[in-house]
């Protein structure tokens, strides 16, 4: 049989819808994005909040985000970055930084929410998976709810994601989930290692490696973690950084803005360009004819 070639009508055209910008762009999955954010219509309104966990290659960024017919609305945000001020210089997008990092996001949001004092949830994280529950005392409010949104993350078995959601979790936030995607979890025996995921908390996977670098390779050891061993840390000091910055953020988790070398706002303000009034346009087009019948005027003289 011949090959023929497929002609789509007129009608095909005009009839062809393009998908969401986001869509063509590969940054928005609608399919999970819709269940996200529809929320039940006997909530009266009531946003449905979503944990955003999101990476790039320097940093991890946690947001708690909900959904209005005008857009996406920020209740609050944290990012490794941060995590300096708590103590942590190194490894801002490792697994114990995006528990940190949710930590950090979690009592942010139930501070300003008014909760922290509340829902202190898990302050000696031992990891044993333990949901937010609601407080037994008369009129209580219950605990602040949101889900995880992943993204485009594939979610496999000890994701970075995972730990972004333990963290808020151990922060008091409830956040519905199970122990199948935590690092740890076995499943031929259907069971979570507890050492395992304590390990990962408290950055023991880090120390792990550095000590076997160190006994393999200590060129590479010492080139891989020179960043570390200038700050004075070695892989028995790793534990105790991590717990020190814990605590740290649930003492203190509010934002505080970096300082600044410049006013960056008057360094863009130098290049903004201002409209023009009515009257300085005006002026301006007179300027110009000026110019030019004086010019025209030269030439005639010549």
């Amino acid at each position: 049989m011949p090959f023929v070639k497929k002609v789509k009508s007129d009608a095909y055209y005009s009839r062809f819808q393009v998908k969401y910008r986001r869509r063509r762009e590969g940054k928005t999955d609608y399919y999970a994005r819709k269940r996200l954010i529809t929320q039940a219509k006997n909530k009266y309104n009531a946003p449905k909040y979503r944990l955003v966990v999101r990476f790039t290659n320097k940093e991890i960024i946690v947001q708690i985000i909900y959904a209005r017919l005008q857009g996406d609305f920020v209740l609050c945000a944290a990012r490794s970055k941060e995590l300096p001020r708590y103590g942590v210089n190194h490894g801002l997008t490792n697994w114990t930084a995006a528990y940190a990092t949710g930590l950090l996001c979690a009592r942010r949001a139930l501070t300003k929410l008014g909760l922290a004092d509340k829902y202190e949830g898990v302050a000696e994280p031992d990891g044993t998976i333990q949901l937010t529950q609601t407080l037994d005392e008369e009129d209580a409010p219950r605990p602040f709810k949101c889900y995880l949104d992943v993204g485009l993350k594939r979610t496999s078995t000890g994701s970075r994601v995972f730990g972004a959601l333990k963290g808020a979790s151990d922060g008091g936030i409830y956040i519905p989930h199970s122990e199948k995607r935590f690092p740890g979890f076995d499943a031929e025996s259907k069971e979570l290692d507890d050492e395992v995921l304590k390990k990962y908390i408290f950055g023991g996977h880090v120390a792990e490696y550095m000590e076997s670098l160190e006994e393999e390779d200590d060129e590479r050891f010492k080139k891989q973690f020179a960043t570390y061993l200038a700050d004075g840390i070695g892989s028995e000091d790793i534990e105790e950084m991590w717990t020190n910055a814990y605590a740290a953020i649930r003492e203190d988790p509010t934002f505080k803005p970096t300082e600044k070398t410049k006013d960056w706002k008057a360094e863009t303000l130098k290049y903004k360009t201002h409209k023009l009034t009515l009257e300085e346009r005006r002026a301006r087009i007179q300027a110009k004819i000026e110019a030019f019948q004086a010019g025209a005027a030269d030439e005639d003289e010549e």
